[in-house]
């Protein structure tokens, strides 16, 4: 071998060496690399990182999760009640650190944090639980009821309201409140007309906006906001005979321009999330209703947050007869759209298995998975997953938030009757102070008040001695809520006989309306139907105030009264308002956004339903057809006088819009709020419509001996139009009619 021979072989053995020494040294970096990426991505994965987008930070967190930790995510459960946090280690250890969420019924943010310092801590991935209860109408300062909110026809301060209900939540340790229900009712048999803003789709949609709006403010993960929740969805209103849990009958049609809407709306003002009811549509339960869940919900609407089953109601499938199993009802439940199960366990039971078996997509799972995560980062869980730990009085109760609760309970007074002006009530007046509500504190909150608390609401009685400090007021109970024992009727005679005007205090208990407060009758018991009738025959001037849940029957009543006022269930504030109103330091300017029957026989009876084909028959025979105190009703201490209704044009074409005026005086000596509601008439349309349809409301101060303007822009698209049985908004050529109380005004609409 010649020596350039050698040199070239030892060049060739000298570049093998040198390119396997490269590519090794490669190879490790690799390794290296590789294995600080893994380094990295477990100390800061993008999940945990609060400047990633929230999209991504729900892929890469879903991407790194089992099965068992999704399903987790999908499972809720009840803990504690009124728990101090140094003797619930048993109740906490039943709690898994990866569960999804909780119904927290606590108000101590400690033990909410020891809760979440469990997840935080150890869990695998530290995912955060989501903690929630019924807020409906106030977590410690209870507002009125929803229903006598909606009376107030003042979306603006329902939705102060809602928004102090979301601090006072937020600062105990709840991140969704299970509220608002804007189930359109028009039973009052059905106790949870209480619950909701009364008969009128339209009403309960502006208020559903109201209410998220106020909940969750413009930013989720803002320290003062909650998640709201639209509930029962849909149609659980319609429940048959005012029956609760039971069997709903709902076209298409009906399902599309009744009880649709009050959702969609709370759709597009951004609700996180929406409750499926317990009842049955027209055959498929709420709860396994692809249709409405999927179909409508989710693909039409594009709605992103989630579905939560009410309580149970995933395993009421079985006894609704659409599922064998509680394997069966989970299928049926997951697949048709609810991504969270309340309460029964199902899911975290069955859903394993379903993957494992094909029956259900993992895709599905994912969905589902996604959606709660979404909210989660949204409320900024991950970020900031406990709440400060404040002292109850600089949580509770605050001055402005009573301000806002008075102010909200004034303008949900109704005065349904006042005759011969017997209110207001001069100051000096002596004054008989009767019945079993006047001195009552626990039943003015109304049911599903949450941490209200009877001591810290005002009674009638309370609230009179102040109003009328200079007045004789004398007081006696009369008789109870219910049962035959009239031995104090002998007591309120004697005593309305020393006065001069006789305040009765008459209504239903807290636990008479609400969840599974269904009643066959909406009268008031005989027995006080009975002393009011007593009371009457002294020739003294009646005023009775109502406390209740649901519109009464008063037919047999209202003769006997020369006054009625509708103060619903007032929450903390009690007597207050009312006792104003009674004095005339508060001119009352509620009106009735659900009708009162003259008798419960005329159920259902509500103010726009469909036209018939024989207007002048089909009356009662034996009782009037026509309601005590209609929809829209409500009394004022001043007069106002309507004007004529001023389109700026008489015909349109579909793609124009329309102003129209009226100017409404306040002929009285006093200021007063006027509500003014306009309504919509299509008299000849493809789909028979209701004979009106309320599409516009605004309420305005009117000072004594001035005119406001009132002025409604029509949209022909969104005002004129109807909404067909597939869900597509249909507007017809022809003619319609604008009307203001008894004011009308002709419009013809063209292509």
């Amino acid at each position: 071998m010649t020596s350039m021979q050698l040199n070239r072989k030892l060049l060739n053995r000298s570049g093998f060496y040198k390119g396997f020494l490269i590519l090794v040294i490669f190879i490790l970096l690799i390794v290296v690399s590789c294995t600080s990426s893994e380094n990295r991505d477990d100390e800061s994965p993008v999940y945990k990182d609060k400047n990633a987008p929230i999209e991504s930070r729900v892929r890469d967190l879903i991407g790194r999760m089992t099965i068992e930790e999704k399903i987790y995510q999908l499972t809720q459960v009840a803990f504690g009640k009124n728990m101090n946090i140094n003797n619930i280690g048993g109740e906490m250890d039943k709690i898994p650190p990866e569960m999804g969420s909780i119904i927290y019924v606590n108000q101590d943010p400690a033990v909410r944090n020891a809760l979440q310092k469990k997840a935080i801590e150890d869990s695998r991935l530290g995912i955060p639980i989501l903690f929630a209860n019924d807020i409906i109408h106030g977590f410690k300062t209870i507002y009125p009821i929803s229903l006598g909110q909606a009376c107030s026809w003042n979306p603006e301060i329902v939705k102060q309201a809602c928004a102090v209900a979301a601090k006072e939540s937020r600062s105990s340790g709840i991140d969704w409140t299970f509220s608002p229900m804007v189930d359109v009712a028009r039973d009052p048999r059905w106790g949870r007309v209480a619950e909701g803003y009364g008969e009128d789709p339209y009403a309960n949609a502006v208020f559903s906006i109201a209410s998220v709006q106020g909940y969750q403010g413009d930013d989720l993960g803002d320290e003062n906001t909650i998640a709201a929740c639209l509930k029962h969805y849909v149609g659980y209103g319609a429940s048959e005979g005012g029956r609760d849990y039971v069997y709903t009958e709902i076209s298409k049609q009906t399902l599309w321009d009744t009880y649709l809407p009050p959702f969609e709306a709370g759709v597009n003002a951004g609700a996180a999330t929406i409750m499926s009811g317990f009842h049955d549509i027209s055959g498929v339960p709420a709860s396994a209703n692809y249709y409405t869940l999927t179909e409508v919900l989710k693909e039409k609407w594009g709605f992103n947050g989630f579905v939560v089953s009410d309580w149970n109601s995933v395993k009421q499938l079985r006894s609704q007869g659409v599922a064998g199993s509680d394997r069966e009802a989970t299928l049926k439940a997951i697949t048709a759209g609810v991504d969270m199960d309340m309460a029964d366990g199902l899911y975290l039971e069955n859903v394993a298995e379903l993957i494992k078996d094909g029956s259900l997509p993992v895709a599905r799972l994912d969905d589902a998975v996604s959606r709660v995560l979404r909210l989660k980062f949204q409320l900024a869980l991950f970020d900031r997953p406990y709440v400060l730990e404040v002292p109850e009085e600089e949580r509770y109760l605050l001055p402005e938030y009573l301000l806002v609760a008075e102010k909200l309970a004034e303008e949900s007074t109704v005065l349904l009757k006042n005759e011969h002006k017997t209110l207001p009530i001069s100051k000096k007046a002596s004054l008989a102070i009767i019945g079993p509500m006047a001195k009552e504190q626990e039943n003015l909150l109304g049911s599903w008040s949450a941490h209200g608390e009877a001591k810290d609401v005002i009674s009638i009685y309370e609230a009179m001695q102040q109003e009328f400090p200079d007045s004789k007021i004398i007081y006696a109970k009369g008789c109870d809520f219910e049962g035959i024992d009239k031995t104090g009727f002998s007591e309120a005679l004697n005593v309305a006989r020393k006065a001069e005007i006789v305040v009765l205090c008459l209504g239903e208990k807290n636990s008479w309306s609400g969840e599974n407060a269904s009643r066959s009758t909406i009268s008031l018991p005989e027995i006080q139907e009975d002393l009011l009738t007593e009371l009457s025959r002294l020739n003294k001037p009646i005023v009775l105030l109502l406390t209740n849940g649901r519109p009464l029957e008063l037919g047999r009543i209202e003769p006997h009264c020369q006054s009625i006022v509708e103060m619903w269930q007032p929450g903390v504030v009690g007597g207050n308002p009312v006792a104003g109103i009674i004095s005339g330091r508060i001119n009352p300017s509620g009106k009735l956004a659900m009708t009162f029957p003259f008798a419960t026989g005329q159920i259902p009876i509500y103010y726009n339903m469909r036209q018939q084909g024989r207007p002048r028959s089909g009356k009662y025979q034996d009782i009037t057809t026509e309601p005590l105190f209609e929809f829209t009703h409500g009394l004022s201490y001043t007069s106002f006088k309507y004007g004529e209704l001023k389109a700026d044009k008489d015909t349109i074409t579909k793609t124009e819009k329309l102003v129209i005026d009226i100017s409404v005086s306040n002929i009285g000596d006093r200021d007063g709020a006027e509500v003014v509601h306009w309504f919509v008439t299509d008299p000849v349309s493809t789909v028979s419509r209701p004979v009106k349809e309320l599409r516009y409301f605004e309420k305005q101060m009117i000072r004594a001996g001035q005119a406001n303007v009132f002025r409604f822009e029509i949209d022909p698209m969104r005002d004129l139009s109807y909404v067909d049985e597939l869900g597509n908004r249909m507007l017809e050529s022809g003619e319609y009619y604008i009307s203001v109380n008894n004011k009308k005004v002709k419009i013809s609409l063209i292509d």
